[in-house]
């Protein structure tokens, strides 16, 4: 994005060909890392066996993200966007020592449903 946004204002970009601005705007980009920021400070105290606490902060991380998608029309997070942040809520929790298919499994969901319970976007 930034290399495009230099791009652009030094004129070596047609502003017509320039696609990485308009959908990820600066304040979707803030907003986006402050939420996953605060999920990440809650990591540390999550350990394996505390599914409830586990749950509450997927839960906690994907409303908040309902909340940053709903402040830009519904439309801040396409497809794959989606997937990604998915995947990175379940690799965080992978890289604290959570096993997320055991944890899912517990509770007679799959691995790919443990965001799915909150998400709207």
């Amino acid at each position: 994005m930034a290399e495009e946004a230099a791009e652009l204002c030094a004129g070596t970009l047609n502003p017509d060909c320039g696609c990485m601005a308009q959908p990820f705007p600066e304040t979707l980009l803030r907003e986006t890392d402050a939420v996953l920021d605060l999920f990440e400070a809650e990591l540390p105290a999550l350990t394996e066996g505390e599914d409830a606490r586990i749950f509450a902060a997927v839960e906690r991380v994907v409303l908040s993200l309902n909340a940053v998608n709903e402040a830009h029309d519904e439309c801040a997070f396409e497809t794959d966007e989606r997937e990604q942040l998915c995947a990175y809520i379940v690799a965080a929790l992978t890289g604290q020592g959570v096993d997320v298919t055991s944890l899912t499994a517990r509770h007679g969901l799959d691995r790919h449903e443990l965001t799915d319970r909150w998400r709207d976007w």
